[in-house]
């Protein structure tokens, strides 16, 4: 399965210690070298916990980056009103057919859905998880109240709700 991960599903996943779950639901996942710039480069520099863990995964070959310049991106995705990495997310995932995109940004999930991108955020991970029996209803629910604790990942407490009330139902 091609999976590309844009820097907020990372970062989110990083930061409260569940980045290995895309490893072990999708298997080696990608990334375009302005994400790892962003996560990892930008991170450290800042010392954020989750460019540590980002930069780990990338040396366990459990995430590959993909170097992309700016000159090559397709024109569709060129002149799009996102950031440089949402714009390369988008751009590798039509360049190699991507089964899958990760990304938390609504204009850049709308954006790779007009493209023909199936696009998934860091929730809809964490729920193919819980789908492939990897996390249980309380450990998922257990990863979505540190989500909404921490006040640098940005995911509406609604929507993390809303999820967690369909995977409750899902499981009587």
């Amino acid at each position: 399965m091609k999976v590309i991960v844009d820097s907020g599903p990372l970062m989110a996943l990083g930061k409260i210690n569940a980045l290995n779950l895309l490893h072990q639901i999708y298997g080696q996942t990608r990334i375009p070298s302005a994400v790892y710039d962003e996560v990892v480069t930008r991170g450290l520099e800042t010392g954020q916990q989750d460019a540590y863990t980002v930069q780990l995964a990338v040396r366990r070959n459990e995430i590959i980056i993909v170097e992309i310049s700016d000159q090559e991106l397709d024109e569709r995705v060129r002149d799009l009103p996102l950031g440089r990495g949402e714009r390369h997310v988008i751009h590798l995932g039509l360049k190699e057919i991507a089964d899958l995109v990760l990304m938390d940004d609504a204009l850049a999930r709308e954006k790779s859905e007009n493209l023909g991108l199936k696009v998934k955020g860091t929730l809809g991970a964490i729920v193919d998880a819980f789908k492939k029996k990897v996390l249980s209803l309380e450990e998922v629910e257990l990863i979505f109240q540190s989500l909404r604790e921490r006040d640098d990942i940005w995911i509406s407490d609604k929507l993390i709700q809303r999820v967690l009330d369909d995977l409750r139902k899902q499981g009587q």
